[in-house]
């Protein structure tokens, strides 16, 4: 069962947390889910260079929050915070309601190489540069264990180097205990579009066991990355505070 079921819905409530945070009647809640479906859209579309890991969306009366996990918060902010601003107009015309209050903050992901997502979109994007798939999962693989991951594990499915029959490859480095409900497993999906067709990424990263009450670390053998030897930036918008 663990290795069909989705590792991110399993584990809600026990190592993961769920990516929209508000509750809402029946009569609008499919109204507001479309809203947080337009908003990533935007978010993802509009950013797609700044290494986006996850949209969070949390609603508080009228006021939207999003939270950004990215590789690059510089992207985002932009000079003086001026990147802020434009994220929160684009937000408000996407919903069209520019007097929308937005409030939007930007978090610095600490080990860039052992996020699932931004593994998979390195190795799409890879794979878009037509390298060969193999030598990518081996640079991918190479990249998370210097992170100081437990336990990898990446598939690639399609057209592989342009073959005529379309199969899977995958590989599997360390441990990846998907039957384990207390693991802490980062999933993620990319498609890559290449000359030949899609090509359907996924990627599970084990970081370790959380047991109740225990916040997730780093593993003591974790080499910091050398661009990011400075101290995560946790960027908060605090205009719409009065």
């Amino acid at each position: 069962m663990g290795h069909k079921i989705n590792p991110t819905g399993l584990r809600l409530g026990i190592t993961q947390e769920h990516r929209s945070r508000w509750y809402a009647p029946a009569r609008l809640y499919p109204t507001l889910l479309q809203e947080d479906e337009r908003i990533r859209q935007f978010v993802n579309k509009k950013y797609s260079s700044a290494g986006i890991s996850s949209v969070h969306i949390a609603r508080k009366a009228d006021q939207i929050e999003v939270e950004l996990k990215t590789a690059r918060p510089g992207v985002l902010v932009g000079r003086q915070g001026s990147g802020i601003e434009d994220l929160r107009s684009g937000i408000q015309k996407t919903l069209g309601d520019k007097s929308r209050q937005v409030r939007i903050n930007v978090v610095e992901v600490e080990r860039v190489d052992a996020d699932a997502y931004l593994l998979a979109e390195y190795i799409a994007q890879q794979l878009e540069k037509r390298v060969a798939f193999r030598r990518t999962i081996r640079m991918a693989v190479q990249r998370a264990q210097r992170a100081g991951v437990l336990g990898l594990k990446i598939q690639v499915g399609g057209r592989l180097n342009g073959a005529e029959i379309a199969r899977t490859e995958w590989t599997r480095e360390g441990r990846v205990p998907l039957h384990t409900l207390r693991a802490d497993i980062d999933y993620a999906t990319k498609v890559a579009s290449t000359t030949y067709g899609v090509l359907g990424i996924k990627v599970w990263v084990f970081k370790g066991e959380v047991l109740p009450g225990q916040k997730e670390q780093a593993p003591a053998g974790a080499a910091p990355r050398r661009r990011t030897s400075r101290r995560p930036q946790d960027f908060e918008d605090r205009s719409n505070e009065e």
